[in-house]
Formats: C-alpha cells, structure tokens, sequence
C-alpha cells in the first residue's frame, strides 16, 4: 500500500464522515430548526475557507504544491467566474430557504463551529509544512463523501417541504470535487518527489497528523450540531451523556 491509499484509508474511514449526524442528514430525517442550525453552522465553513486556503498558500515553500493549492483556491473563488464564486453560491442557498444572509453572518457561531474553523486554520498556516499539507489532503478527499450524505437530504427536504431550496452549491461542489482530489493527489507526488528520496518518516508523520487534527476537528462540528437535535434525534451515546 503506498502512503498515498494509506492516507485515504484513513480519511474514509474516520467519524468525520461515518457518524450519526450525517447517517440521519442523509434521509432527511431534519426538522425546520436542524434544518437553519446546519445552514448557519456551515455557511461559516463556506465563507471563510477561501481565506483559509490563502494563509496555505502564502506559507508553503513548494512552487509544485503551491501550483496544486492555487488551483483548488481558484476554484473556489468561482474560476474567473464571479457568479460561481462558491460563498455567493451558498447565499442563494440561505435565501431560498428563508434565511437572510445578514442573519447568517451575524449569528454567533456554535463553539465547535469555532473550533473546526480556527482549527482547520491553524493548521493551514501551520509552519510545518508536511502537516499543513496533510489537513489540505483529508479535507480534500473526505468531500466527495460528505456531500453524498448532504445532497440526498436536502432533496429529500426539498421534495416535502422545501420546494423553492436552490441546491445548486452543494451539487456544484459535488462535480468539483474530483478535481480537488486530483489536486491534492498530484501535491502528495510532489511533495515524495516520486523520482528521488521520497518523504522523510518525520514529513509523513507530521502529514498524517495534519490528515487526523482536521479530521477530528470536522467531526466535532458535525456532533456540535448533534447535539443541538432534539431528544429524539440524537444518538443513544449523546442522550446519555446529556442525561
């Protein structure tokens, strides 16, 4: 096995996108209040990744990753489409659910909302590089996963209750995101230097940390969330931790 389908093991393998939240989100099993919790939680994840993606960029010494990394900002920011720069994408989300933007971006965030987000930060502009790279990978490859959990969900909502719901960021995102993979596929080779020495152990260990840290900070904002649910939706652990 190469460190390359080692580290995607992990990353599919991990809560941040195997757990109870999004097993239900899935069937659409949400009511009105999930249903504006998630919008606003993850609105902060929209609007502020690009930001993220740039303090990468700014710090990564590698032109080859940095060429990578560019691409999947440049994605981001609409591909020199202003109309499909994805935070304007997820506006139109908010809207046709009944949620005013001005709302959306006041709201204090959950705390671990907070902490996914500063975390998934720290990590970006992280000085070591190897680790920094590592988050990129496992926010990058567990996506495409994430988003089939939230796609059939929201049509299903879409179908029952919300039939003026504009889904289009989410399955936009869904058609990107081979390309981001792709991305962080060829930063990994750049960074082995596939025809020469390869990582070091110490630069493969700091990456898969980089991979578990957001990881496990992605997971905690999907049990945030769990465990705003009603008595009645949350999982059989968080009922009894509640009690």
């Amino acid at each position: 096995m190469t460190f390359y389908e080692e580290m995607r093991r992990l990353v599919l393998g991990h809560g941040a996108i195997n757990n109870s939240y999004l097993t239900r989100f899935r069937t659409g099993d949400l009511s009105d209040k999930e249903l504006e919790e998630f919008a606003v939680e993850f609105y902060n994840f929209a609007r502020f990744f690009p930001r993220i993606l740039v303090a990468q960029l700014v710090n990564t010494e590698d032109e080859q990753v940095a060429d990578e990394l560019t691409k999947v900002l440049y994605s981001e920011l609409g591909d020199g489409q202003t109309r499909h720069r994805h935070e304007l994408l997820y506006r139109d989300f908010l809207r046709s659910i009944g949620i005013g933007v001005h709302e959306a971006m006041t709201r204090p965030m959950l705390p671990s909302t907070r902490a996914y987000i500063e975390g998934m930060e720290g990590l970006y502009r992280d000085g070591n590089h190897a680790k920094a790279l590592g988050a990129s990978f496992g926010l990058e490859n567990m996506a495409i996963t994430m988003w089939d959990h939230l796609i059939p969900g929201l049509a299903h909502l879409k179908r029952t209750r919300y039939p003026r719901m504009d889904m289009t960021y989410f399955t936009f995102h869904r058609e990107l995101e081979s390309t981001h993979e792709e991305a962080m596929e060829h930063a990994v080779e750049a960074v082995q230097g596939i025809a020469k020495a390869g990582m070091s152990e110490q630069d493969k260990a700091d990456f898969r940390q980089g991979v578990q840290a957001v990881l496990d900070y992605l997971e905690g904002f999907w049990m945030g969330l769990e465990r705003r649910a009603s008595p009645d939706h949350r999982s059989p652990a968080i009922r009894s931790h509640a009690a």
